[in-house]
């Protein structure tokens, strides 16, 4: 690429705007600084950048500017093969990322009229669904309904709480007889120097307020234990199936999840009175290992399933969410384009030699976004690989 490209990027200069005031289309501005083609009227242009330089406060030679930078940059039907990275660096590139957004001239770039990135489900038909989400709903559906121990794990931007939201609201389409029971997990760590920690107490407490809001809960442990478990058989007794649900659920404390064992062992005769949906991040398959002996009573109950990354269902799943807001695939991106996405998240351990993916609905959509603007910025009709390899 042209270093005229990188300093207007340093000076946060619209290509869109600094084309129009060179008075050429953003596409022909885009092709000479991307790929160094000159526009046929080249000597009126050239006279024209000269002025617009200087009008955003660029002074340096513009024989200098016209130079190509030796950055090893690749056509825009391949995508430049970037440094291999770790895991640490790619995640923190990608939460810089988290509050992109489509500026209204990417929408009016696209005749995009929603963000197909933005995070508005409205029902279950806007919730993306793979093989493996579809088993992960019904499995915590049946849990709910008729009892179990599951912890569902994934990275940040998984899809987890969409997970969770999406169990609640079959609940209430479903009119199902399920009573949900969510402590509050605000400021929750799992040590009392970071936050506060969730006790058993807590959930206790969370429990009979949730299933009996009128009654006051008692203040010993002895009898507050003994309230909750008459809560639980009244709230089977009268039809109802009780489940505990904890997001965030890596930040309990070890003695906490022990605990979970004897809620869940609370029964009436044969019939269980309560059962535990953990939600939470990589952190909490650590703390569920088998390896780890304190939690081997829970382990053993408890079924972890871990969200995988889209992968092979990164196409499938963009086109979900365009399909959303009237468009196709082939509408805003280019073939490429997916393979530079793909190679932006994927993570290489040099040592281990192997990879990670970290094609999470989360940082695909913040990466798509932020590329549809800087394609909008740069003048280009469709996202394509070089494109996203420099977002």
């Amino acid at each position: 690429m042209l270093k005229l490209k990188q300093v207007l990027i340093d000076k946060g200069v619209s290509f869109r705007q600094f084309a129009q005031s060179v008075k050429i289309s953003p596409t022909a501005f885009s092709l000479l600084i991307n790929q160094h083609q000159k526009p046929k009227n080249w000597e009126k242009v050239e006279e024209n950048l000269s002025k617009a330089l200087q009008c955003v406060g660029i002074f340096e030679p513009l024989a200098t500017l016209l130079e190509v930078e030796t950055t090893g940059e690749s056509l825009a039907t391949e995508p430049v093969v970037s440094v291999p990275k770790t895991t640490d660096e790619i995640k923190d590139e990608i939460m810089l990322l988290a509050k992109q957004a489509l500026f209204p001239a990417t929408k009016k770039h696209f005749s995009l009229f929603r963000d197909p990135f933005a995070e508005d489900i409205r029902s279950a038909d806007d919730v993306f669904a793979t093989a493996d989400i579809r088993y992960v709903r019904e499995a915590l559906f049946q849990t709910a309904k008729h009892g179990g121990f599951m912890a569902v794990v994934g990275e940040s931007g998984a899809g987890k709480s969409t997970l969770r939201r999406d169990l609640i609201d079959r609940i209430n389409q479903e009119n199902a007889p399920i009573q949900v029971i969510e402590p509050y997990i605000i400021a929750m760590e799992d040590n009392d120097v970071k936050g506060k920690t969730l006790k058993a107490a807590h959930i206790a407490e969370a429990i009979i307020s949730t299933l009996a809001p009128l009654e006051s809960v008692k203040r010993s442990p002895e009898a507050r234990f003994r309230q909750l478990h008459k809560v639980l058989k009244e709230s089977v007794k009268s039809g109802y199936a009780n489940v505990l649900i904890i997001e965030e659920a890596h930040s309990l404390p070890i003695p906490t999840l022990k605990h979970l064992k004897r809620f869940f062992e609370l029964e009436d005769g044969f019939k269980k009175l309560l059962s535990i949906v953990l939600i939470g991040q990589p952190e909490l398959k650590l703390k569920l290992s088998e390896r780890n002996t304190e939690v081997r009573e829970v382990v053993q109950r408890c079924e972890v399933v871990e969200l995988a990354p889209l992968d092979a269902e990164l196409e499938r799943f963009v086109a979900h969410k365009l399909e959303r807001v009237g468009k196709k695939l082939s509408d805003i991106f280019e073939e490429d384009a997916f393979l530079a996405v793909r190679q932006r998240l994927t993570a290489t351990n040099t040592r281990a030699k192997t990879t990670q993916s970290l094609l999470y609905p989360l940082a695909v959509g913040n990466l798509l976004t932020a590329a549809m603007n800087m394609a909008e910025s740069w003048g280009v009709p469709k996202v394509n690989g070089q494109v996203v390899m420099n977002v």
